[in-house]
């Protein structure tokens, strides 16, 4: 269980690393100035005085060479600073703290109700004897994934807020202000969820063990959730791991749709200004989001199927 645990420390740390690096480099390749956006704010580019351009290019330290800027971001970066935000002046740390628990709250809630909702579409998918309700259930996953995210937003606000007024339509209202964006990014992923987890159940029900179950006098429903459900699980983690990140993505536009201050709007501004520590900042936080999502689950892994430690105990030892 060590070396597993230590192998999945180490690709969590690469993943880290070659997102920060990747970020650096199209950033870095991206045409314009972010140095002589923010000095000619408010002014005409001919008003733009050249020392004070050079002066903040020495500040920000992009007057360097490439890799000696890499080198001194990336040694910063592991102490946990990533400088100052060329847009605001303020601390990309303090920038993203501000930012980070709103999307947090959101992305949080939209992953509980994917796995909630996901996970009782396809048990139900698959237990119903009803054929035509099988079937019923079985299609919405898919109609659920094609369904765009912002389009599914402006729907929920038009049904529960102008119409209903069940929610609010805008802004960061508490636990009512949540509701309605969760829902909006925990549809196509908790379809997502739905389509892996029902094909894995389909698949668990026609193996051996089940049947021996069922022989042994084990009720449907034992069988269905003890037996099946257990086995039927990996992928359905493996999958709701990588939908992390596209939760994490998802919430620029569902943050800009409801108009709440999080992760996803400071990004959009970023990336506008092009404000390059700022943006390498939330591309970190964000796959450090990811991998942790994903170590955690890695971690799981072992408690539903005990075989995985023992392959790699045994790969550890032949090497």
């Amino acid at each position: 269980m060590r070396l597993y645990v230590i192998k999945r420390l180490g690709q969590a740390v690469g993943v880290l690393w070659a997102a920060y690096t990747v970020s650096f480099l199209v950033l870095d390749y991206l045409p314009g100035d972010p140095v002589t956006a923010m000095a000619s704010a408010g002014m005409d580019s001919g008003q733009v005085d050249p020392q004070q351009i050079a002066a903040l290019r020495h500040e920000y330290g992009f007057d360097k060479p490439v890799l000696v800027q890499y080198a001194e971001y990336l040694g910063r970066a592991v102490r946990g600073d990533f400088g100052d935000s060329v847009s605001t002046g303020r601390p990309v740390t303090s920038a993203l703290a501000d930012a980070l628990p709103q999307t947090l709250q959101l992305t949080g809630a939209a992953l509980l109700l994917a796995v909630v909702l996901g996970g009782a579409l396809a048990v139900l998918a698959t237990y119903t004897a009803q054929r035509w309700l099988r079937q019923l259930l079985l299609s919405l996953p898919p109609l659920g994934v094609s369904v765009p995210t912002f389009w599914v937003g402006l729907l929920l606000v038009e049904t529960f807020s102008f119409r209903l007024h069940w929610f609010p339509a805008f802004g960061n209202d508490g636990f009512k202000g949540l509701v309605l964006p969760a829902l909006t990014l925990a549809v196509p992923t908790g379809a997502q969820i739905a389509q892996v987890l029902a094909k894995s159940l389909l698949t668990a029900l026609d193996q051996a063990y089940v049947e021996t179950a069922r022989a042994k006098g084990a009720g449907r429903w034992r069988v269905h959730l003890r037996h099946a459900l257990r086995n039927a699980a990996l992928p359905a983690l493996t999958v709701v791991g990588l939908l992390v990140g596209q939760l994490i993505a998802g919430s620029v536009v569902v943050e800009t749709v409801f108009s709440r201050d999080g992760l996803g709007r400071v990004t959009a501004a970023a990336v506008t200004a092009q404000d390059i520590p700022l943006v390498q900042g939330v591309v970190v936080f964000g796959a450090l989001i990811f991998v942790t999502t994903n170590l955690v689950i890695d971690l799981l892994y072992p408690l539903f199927d005990p075989r995985l430690v023992v392959a790699s105990d045994r790969k550890a030892a032949l090497a």
